[in-house]
């Protein structure tokens, strides 16, 4: 409890210094302790108002309309068929894929590569990348390997990135809540724990805000980055000695 009370905290910390980052930290974590199911369950109400919040904030800084939507919808259906999968796959088979969604993370980061992917070729792909961040939100509650790098790769302007990023997760983890509600994974408990930890990580943000301002960002990123690599491996030998 207090490991996981600790990483809620540091998420919030994270966050307040560069404005996303929640998932990446929260959902390996608590994967580790518990399972992936809570790990997803607890992050409902964080995601959905914290974007809200910025949604609103960026509500003039969006891409169209018509590639939001095409993008949204199809995150939505990625969402239903990951959560299909979060319902009858393996609690280790859902593990090791949180842990591929994080090697596949790190392998983005450390590559560190400015692909320019203009904006008429993003309009032919965004169905796929929708379905496919929709997927790995729905299944192991990381989309960012696919909607950050997705959007990142149109080399957007800060404001639009977020605003547009933030109408995504807003989208997917509305069609999110249902689905795990009739799936029983999402119960009173569960919620209230959500609830809990939006409460943590919102109190945690102003520090992060203060440390973001004397702090290069890239030291976050690296600390970050040592934690999921150690995730990874943890997840990746326990699945090896259990076999």
């Amino acid at each position: 409890m207090l490991i996981a009370l600790m990483t809620l905290l540091a998420a919030g910390i994270v966050k307040g210094a560069i404005g996303s980052g929640v998932p990446v930290i929260v959902v390996p974590v608590l994967t580790m302790l518990y399972d992936v199911q809570l790990a997803i369950a607890v992050l409902v109400a964080p995601n959905l108002i914290s974007n809200a919040l910025q949604v609103w904030q960026y509500r003039r800084h969006l891409l169209p309309l018509r590639f939001l939507a095409l993008f949204s919808l199809a995150g939505g259906l990625g969402i239903v068929l990951g959560t299909w999968g979060l319902v009858v796959l393996s609690a280790e088979l859902l593990s090791l894929g949180v842990a591929g969604a994080i090697v596949l993370y790190l392998a983005i980061k450390v590559a560190r590569r400015r692909m320019a992917l203009p904006f008429n070729l993003a309009e032919r792909i965004v169905i796929p990348a929708g379905l496919l961040a929709g997927v790995l939100q729905g299944a192991a509650g990381m989309s960012a390997p696919a909607s950050v790098t997705f959007l990142n790769a149109m080399q957007l302007e800060r404001r639009v990135f977020i605003g547009s990023i933030s109408v995504f997760f807003v989208a997917i983890t509305s069609v999110q809540i249902p689905a795990l509600l009739s799936a029983g994974i999402l119960t009173l408990e569960r919620f209230l724990y959500s609830v809990v930890a939006l409460i943590i990580i919102v109190a945690a943000m102003p520090l992060g805000a203060h440390l973001g301002k004397r702090l290069p960002h890239r030291w976050f990123d690296n600390l970050i980055m040592l934690l999921l690599a150690g995730i990874a491996c943890k997840i990746f030998i326990d699945a090896w000695l259990a076999s």
